[in-house]
């Protein structure tokens, strides 16, 4: 195909602020990043464990629970940014195993209704604190 045939866009960032979202109903980061960041519509959560932001801690003990609390934590973060689980467009899941997949599928289905955001699940070799599911998202508004 010819390039005057194609029809481009180009998204510019220089004009559109950098917002670093924070909510108190998800864990601090252990490490340098922050748990979301918003440019423009855009906002991109960082991989969420089970870390409970009560008590700092994973109280979790099996699967189920740990997909409920990444998953909580994430309700908090986008709640932060004005935003729920009907703005996610985008969601990365990464397992200790594949054997946990559906288990895993159950929980975050239950988050979800309507139209589906786009997904990837890949089993990693390990993930953050010895957890078995790690989720990040990316909202649109």
């Amino acid at each position: 195909m010819k390039d005057e045939h194609r029809n481009h866009s180009l998204i510019t960032f220089e004009n559109m602020e950098k917002k670093i979202i924070t909510s108190s109903g998800a864990p601090s980061p252990i490490g340098p990043y922050s748990q979301a960041v918003q440019v423009g519509n855009l906002l991109f959560v960082s991989g969420q464990i089970a870390i409970n932001p009560a008590t700092g801690s994973i109280d979790a003990t099996d699967i189920i629970g740990e997909t409920h609390q990444a998953m909580q934590n994430i309700k908090a973060i986008l709640a932060e940014a004005q935003m729920d689980f009907n703005n996610v467009v985008k969601t990365t899941i990464f397992l200790s195993d594949m054997s946990l997949f559906a288990h895993v599928n159950e929980v975050y289905g239950q988050y979800f209704h309507g139209d589906f955001p786009a997904r990837e699940t890949v089993a990693v070799k390990g993930l953050p604190k010895g957890v078995n599911v790690e989720v990040s998202v990316i909202a649109a508004r």
